[in-house]
């Protein structure tokens, strides 16, 4: 029996919406409790079909109790959409432009989601509307903003009787915002302020901040939650930025790595903070690039050598357990025989779901990985099957990516 015949008969077809549905309820049925926090990846961004099949998921989730999505987007920027989808009078290509950091908003698929989104919601009530969140820090790729926002909007939140000391040297350590946001430090560690004593003393600031926030939970949480979860994610944030520029400045060999796990860390505090914002509503699809989601370490090839972090999924999946759900996905245009891509395009019509137990023991052992289709694209490897529940197939794709940056 050939490899392909064998994952024929694994395999989910999903070539409508009622066999997606299907696959979803099969899948779940699976856990032992259903999943507070699903994640769907792409293995690349910018093409279309991995957008669009989230659209769907969304769909089918919603209906199954799903209350919120969260994106791979800066989760402070993200807030704009979210009033968006609520209702707020913005211009749809204001929220796209501005809401969505990495320029994610001209990603084909993200105009739809929002524009669902809105109408879904309106006249429900806010118990049932979907709400829009963020979850990526607030960097990119050439370098991290300065922590000015973060820790203005602590100090802002805390009554004055409750702002550490330690705050009022804020002006003269932050110095100006260029100091912080210089992108030749990405690439040359002497550039970056994140070691100075300046940043080092922001660093106390910050846990400074954290603290009497903490310690003041018990007076000012419940008599507004979401000022005080929102002063919180500064506070979290505020800390993640300053490590972050203090990685920019080290020259240490794994500093991509590390720059790479910081960053996760943020993702997967912002998650957690999501899912506890949520319970009472339901549960959140997430939706971002595999490498982020999956629950084993993370690689990336660099010019040194390769870096690897432990994902934003990995570190989530240890505080969730069973209650967290991974779905990656892949496409392939032309694989050479043997590898992933091909053996699973060879058993896929259009979309297939292949739940990762059944699919690994199926595989030959000398099936490899195939090459990369698009920039950013990075194929599945029979060893990422590890940190996946099941793989979704995608092979009606021209694999075409939309310009975003």
């Amino acid at each position: 029996m050939s490899t392909a015949i064998s994952l024929r008969g694994i395999g989910r077809q999903l070539d409508n919406p009622a066999s997606l549905g299907g696959a979803l309820d099969e899948l779940f049925a699976t856990r032992t409790e259903p999943p507070t926090l699903l994640a769907l990846g792409e293995p690349t961004h910018g093409i279309e079909a991995f957008p669009l099949l989230r659209n769907e998921l969304l769909g089918h989730l919603v209906e199954r109790g799903y209350r919120s999505i969260a994106l791979e987007t800066d989760a402070f920027a993200a807030s704009l959409v979210d009033d968006y989808v609520a209702g707020a009078p913005v211009e749809i290509d204001t929220v796209l432009a501005t809401g969505f950091s990495h320029g994610f908003g001209a990603v084909p698929g993200n105009r739809e989601l929002v524009e669902w989104l809105r109408a879904h919601n309106a006249g429900r009530a806010p118990q049932d509307r979907v709400g829009f969140y963020g979850f990526d820090a607030p960097t990119e790729y050439a370098g991290a903003p300065s922590p000015r926002r973060a820790l203005s909007s602590v100090i802002d939140y805390l009554p004055v009787a409750l702002r550490p000391e330690s705050v009022r040297d804020l002006d003269a350590l932050l110095g100006e915002d260029t100091d912080w946001t210089n992108e030749a430090a990405m690439f040359d560690p002497a550039a970056s302020i994140g070691n100075s004593d300046r940043a080092r003393s922001l660093r106390i600031v910050a846990d400074d901040l954290a603290s009497a926030l903490r310690r003041a939970a018990p007076g000012l949480r419940p008599a507004d939650p979401t000022g005080y979860d929102h002063a919180v994610a500064h506070a979290s944030t505020a800390l993640g930025l300053l490590r972050y520029h203090a990685a920019i400045a080290s020259p240490a060999p794994d500093r991509i790595a590390t720059l790479f796990s910081l960053r996760a860390e943020m993702m997967a505090e912002n998650l957690l903070a999501i899912i506890a914002r949520e319970h009472r509503r339901g549960p959140t699809l997430v939706f971002a690039h595999n490498a982020h989601l999956q629950r084993m370490q993370s690689s990336i090839p660099t010019v040194e050598d390769e870096a690897n972090w432990g994902s934003a999924g990995a570190l989530v999946g240890l505080t969730l357990g069973e209650r967290y759900m991974f779905l990656a996905t892949d496409a392939s245009l032309d694989s050479d025989p043997g590898t992933l891509q091909s053996v699973l395009a060879e058993a896929t019509t259009r979309r297939a779901l292949f739940a990762t137990p059944a699919l690994r023991a199926a595989l030959p052992p000398s099936t490899s990985a195939g090459k990369p289709i698009v920039r950013g694209h990075i194929p599945l490897t029979p060893a990422d099957l590890v940190g996946a529940d099941a793989v979704i197939f995608i092979a009606d794709t021209d694999g075409k990516q939309h310009q975003y940056w």
